[in-house]
């Protein structure tokens, strides 16, 4: 069978379905009803003769054929928009309220507002650094539009990658030979916090919490300084400290799911739209 031309909106709202996990999630990313979405799929699936989503309970999933076509897909999107940008898009104009943590801000922003910035000069970006716990509140009061964050909740905001979690230590201190063994954490409610102190008491491996703070600046002192190990994301980690595993006695950790929050309050603005749509496209892995 010789597949059928393809769509840009089949595309869009194959993605869109891949992305949210389900039909229902996708509507609100396509402008779409859920029939409307659901007869899209159909549409793209009888066009190259293929399953492509497996619908569970729950959550679609991607079928092997699915799998194939979804980076073919998020190419082809990316080119319309090169397309469009290069052909006099839009002009978009207003302010973004952007929160990001920083162990995230200098590896992971930067590519994306290169990306949006020299396209989209009109739009002012406000960007607020601080710990995922605490940005993530503030998008759902509606105090910021959009945060790149470790999110607290499997179902919550719009999953993009997953960032390993990494024990570190100073190379002229040997502290993870000390018993109890000394640690810098985040603060109480901080998810990297809690990773870490999970993994020790499931390898029951007894620790003293001897430095706090909300400061990525801060961990990685107390760690220069010979006063603690600590857990941070792998993308924050220093190349002049040395990453500790199995050979120092301690296990890996769970890595953090990265996702972008969006307020319901920002719905309908438009260069709201424009960064949400780049940071998904820049940074989603597969």
């Amino acid at each position: 069978m010789t597949p059928k031309d393809l769509q840009l909106d089949w595309l869009k709202c194959f993605v869109a379905v891949v992305d949210a996990g389900t039909l229902s999630g996708a509507t609100t990313e396509v402008h779409r009803s859920q029939s409307a979405v659901s007869m899209q799929i159909r549409k793209l699936e009888d066009a190259l003769g293929r399953q492509l989503l497996v619908r569970g309970a729950r959550r679609v999933e991607l079928s092997a054929d699915g799998q194939t076509l979804l980076g073919y897909a998020r190419r082809m999107l990316d080119l319309q928009d090169e397309v469009q940008g290069a052909f006099g898009e839009e002009t978009l104009t207003g302010r973004v309220r952007l929160g990001v943590p920083d162990d995230y801000a200098a590896k992971y922003l930067t590519p994306v507002l290169k990306r949006f910035g020299p396209r989209h000069s009109g739009v002012e970006i406000e960007l607020d650094c601080e710990q995922s716990t605490s940005l993530i509140p503030r998008v759902t009061s509606g105090e910021l539009d959009l945060a790149l964050v470790s999110r607290d909740h499997a179902r919550r905001g719009s999953l993009l990658f997953h960032e390993p979690m990494v024990w570190v230590g100073s190379p002229q201190f040997e502290l993870w030979r000390r018993d109890p063994l000394p640690i810098a954490v985040y603060e109480d409610a901080s998810l990297a916090r809690r990773h870490a102190i999970h993994t020790l008491a499931q390898q029951g491996r007894r620790y003293r919490v001897v430095y706090h703070s909300s400061s990525l600046e801060g961990q990685i002192a107390a760690v220069e300084s010979g006063l603690a190990i600590a857990a941070l994301t792998l993308c924050s980690a220093p190349s002049r400290l040395q990453i500790l595993g199995r050979e120092e006695g301690l296990g890996p950790m769970a890595p953090m799911e990265v996702a972008v929050y969006r307020s319901r309050d920002s719905q309908g603005s438009k260069a709201v739209d424009g960064l949400y749509n780049v940071l998904v496209r820049t940074l989603r892995q597969g």
